[in-house]
């Protein structure tokens, strides 16, 4: 599957983005404020975006949370379903533009859109093609038992368990080598 730049992108802020949400603990936020959307919106390079506000802040909540319903979902129909109500809402308005050093590529919010719908428009998009190209399942989450943290799979061949090999995987790996081995020692 050919994954432009521009979709790259998107994929990795749709995962930020839903990896923002406390599973557990909802003081846990990573989206606690409108300062830390801002640090957000910068840290991925994020364009056209005006001055946030509370308002702002409340719709990519609202947004994280569809999105993380999209990486839930148990098929392509129900997945593609939530995409479409998503990408409907947010007015997407396909357009061409090489802005800031970048060559062209397809922006699918309208001029002067608000982050929310931004990041609806080209996030969903983003996982919009894979529904398409049947790779919905490679929108997973984390099979650790104490992470759950979303990611996408673009291993070759579809076989990523873990959000972080050096972390999750690792960890577990290691303990079942340690349950091995006690077992072992009997």
């Amino acid at each position: 599957m050919l994954i432009t730049h521009d979709t790259r992108c998107a994929l990795d802020t749709v995962v930020d983005l839903v990896n923002t949400a406390p599973e557990d603990d909802p003081v846990a936020d990573g989206l606690p404020d409108v300062a830390a959307l801002a640090d957000f919106v910068r840290s991925h390079a994020i364009s056209d975006v005006g001055a946030l506000s509370e308002f702002d802040l409340s719709a990519v909540r609202k947004i994280r949370g569809r999105f993380a319903g999209i990486f839930a979902a148990p098929d392509a129909r129900s997945a593609a379903g939530m995409i479409n109500e998503l990408v409907a809402a947010a007015g997407t308005t396909p357009r061409l533009t090489d802005h800031d050093d970048y060559d062209w590529h397809v922006h699918y919010f309208a001029p002067g859109a608000s982050v929310a719908d931004h990041l609806a428009a080209d996030c969903g998009m983003a996982l919009a093609f894979f529904v398409v190209a049947g790779e919905q399942e490679r929108l997973r989450r984390c099979e650790a038992p104490d992470c759950r943290r979303a990611f996408v799979d673009l291993s070759r061949n579809r076989s990523r368990r873990y959000c972080d090999s050096r972390t999750c995987g690792n960890r577990l790996h290691v303990a079942a080598y340690r349950a091995r081995r006690k077992e072992a020692a009997g």
